[in-house]
């Protein structure tokens, strides 16, 4: 299980053998001075509990969730696998069809924040992302 085939612009920030990874986009521009460092879009690879109550995340589940953040509070897709290397694989996966545009990350956003999802937009390298764009 590896993540040699992440697409340019992401890297593996942490990797456990056996648990969760953290795959993060651009840090050297989420540095507060390019972009804000909160808005680092990250991929989280866990298998624990995604239930809303303190030390859930802790509790292993025989389930792999593959989870995109572009913020501490902006959660975007989440998906699920059955085991660790379908998880790593869906995350690369997921990165991929991120900086290739097909994730609607306006999408998430209950606020908009227009003028920062545009310069998002240029670091991807698109006019807007998703498939209706």
């Amino acid at each position: 299980m590896s993540y040699d085939a992440l697409p340019e612009g992401w890297q593996v920030w942490a990797d456990e053998s056996e648990g969760r990874s953290v795959l993060t986009y651009r840090p050297d521009v989420f540095n507060t001075k390019d972009f804000p460092a909160p808005c680092l879009p990250t991929i989280y690879v866990t298998n624990g509990s995604r239930k809303r109550r303190p030390g859930a995340s802790q509790i292993p589940t025989d389930t792999w969730h593959v989870s995109l953040f572009l913020e501490p509070e902006v959660e975007g897709t989440v998906e699920r696998y059955d085991s660790r290397a379908a998880a790593v694989a869906g995350a690369a996966d997921l990165a991929a069809r991120f900086v290739s545009g097909e994730v609607d990350y306006r999408g998430f956003y209950q606020v908009p924040r227009a003028d920062y999802l545009d310069r998002l937009d240029e670091l991807v390298g698109g006019e807007g992302t998703g498939p209706d764009e």
